[in-house]
């Protein structure tokens, strides 16, 4: 998903004209809003125990045992079901594991062990036991954790679609093209655009802090990433050599036939969980139903709650196995609320956090996971924009 700044392409090209926003942050109650969403999560992290530890617990198993089924069938011959096992494992990993526990989702359970906590996860050497992925920890934190979350929707949210995807949607390109291009992407995101990206992103911020700001290391673009060192090193050979080198010639004792079969459906699990991730992650703020930002949060809490609500869009919620499959990304609109809660509290706080937006009349949008795929591609080929929120000055006339 190639991008350069997020403004450089929109400024070459008139913006699509759009009607006023049909709701803004000045029309709810925000404090009141605020303040009842905080004892939500008193109360819910009041709670928090052994049964958020164990649950855990439960989900990393379940993602161990697709790994290893997957492996110990992979050698067999080339086949979907080892890869669907191999690809879930991968998953859980990322969006489950890691995620939670990077956003500090179980540093306040008591009794978590050290290894579960954002500040020892992944950190160092436990980075190929923790979460062994294209991705460098350290600049998923700095990314996602702190720039997607606390600049949703904004142009500087380093994961807006549509300002990422500006010059697919402007492209004179025929349609088939652009769902070519769109394909090849959802094929190869996590090495094509999460690994460049966050490492970039990481770069250019250490960068800004030696003071580099105005000059070449503090301006990466994606397109340049290819050539730092860096990016191979930290994520794409030790990955690559891993997974499609080291762990396909362990089966080498079974025969040269067992270890291609190994290499095959290692293959088509990167494919698969490429295509899977992109589905539950990519979809999760994006449509002409979601609103973006052309200014950052300056009301305080309660507008920054009211931009995590409308900016984002849950799936089909409940049960474990339903959230297993779905990445626990089903949860964002709670989760990007309070990024540091446990997948368990999101469960037990999902229908209370329902109804109080109802209740103060903010947009909680939940629909299957396909109905927002359709409407993310239709942003992506420029078929619908998404919502702006009125500017400021017109709010306060």
């Amino acid at each position: 998903m190639p991008t350069t700044s997020p403004i450089a392409h929109s400024s070459e090209r008139q913006p699509p004209l759009r009607q006023p926003a049909p709701l803004a942050a000045k029309d709810i109650d925000l404090a009141g809003f605020a303040r009842e969403l905080d004892a939500l999560k008193r109360d819910i992290r009041a709670s928090a125990g052994q049964d958020d530890l164990d649950h855990l617990a439960k989900i990393e198993r379940w993602g161990r045992f697709c790994t290893a089924t997957g492996y110990a069938t992979a050698w067999l011959g080339p086949n979907p079901l080892s890869a669907l096992l191999i690809s879930q494992g991968r998953l859980t990993r990322w969006a489950m594991v890691a995620h939670h526990v990077s956003h500090r989702g179980y540093d306040h359970v008591p009794g978590v062990p050290e290894e579960r906590t954002s500040r020892h996860f992944a950190t160092g050497a436990r980075r190929w036991r923790d979460w062994f992925d294209w991705i460098d920890p350290q600049a998923w934190n700095v990314e996602h954790n702190r720039l997607h979350h606390y600049r949703l929707g904004e142009l500087t949210d380093p994961d807006l679609v549509e300002a990422n995807l500006d010059w697919l949607r402007a492209s004179e390109l025929p349609r088939p093209v652009k769902l070519a291009v769109i394909a090849f992407f959802a094929s190869t995101w996590k090495w094509t655009y999460y690994a460049p990206n966050t490492l970039r992103v990481l770069l250019n911020d250490d960068a800004r802090r030696e003071g580099n700001e105005e000059g070449e290391g503090g301006s990466r673009t994606l397109a340049s990433m290819w050539k730092e060192r860096a990016l191979w090193e930290r994520c794409l050979l030790p990955y690559a050599g891993a997974h499609f080198g080291v762990i396909p010639l362990l089966f080498l004792p079974l025969g040269a036939v067992a270890a291609g079969n190994v290499l095959v459906n290692s293959l088509l699990a990167e494919w698969l969980t490429n295509l899977h991730s992109f589905l539950v992650i990519t979809t999760n703020h994006a449509g002409e139903d979601m609103y973006a930002f052309d200014e950052p949060v300056t009301e305080g809490k309660g507008e920054f709650y009211f931009r995590q609500v409308v900016g984002s869009t849950n799936f089909r919620t409940g049960s474990d196995l339903n959230d297993f499959l779905h990445g626990f990304l089903n949860y964002q609109i709670e989760h990007h609320v309070f990024p540091d809660m446990s997948m368990l509290q999101y469960q037990r706080m999902q229908p209370a956090v329902k109804e109080l937006c109802e209740r103060y009349g903010v947009p909680y949008v939940q629909e299957p996971v396909f109905t927002r795929l359709w409407k993310t591609l239709a942003v992506m080929l420029g078929d619908a924009d998404m919502l702006r929120a009125a500017p400021r000055e017109t709010e306060h006339a």
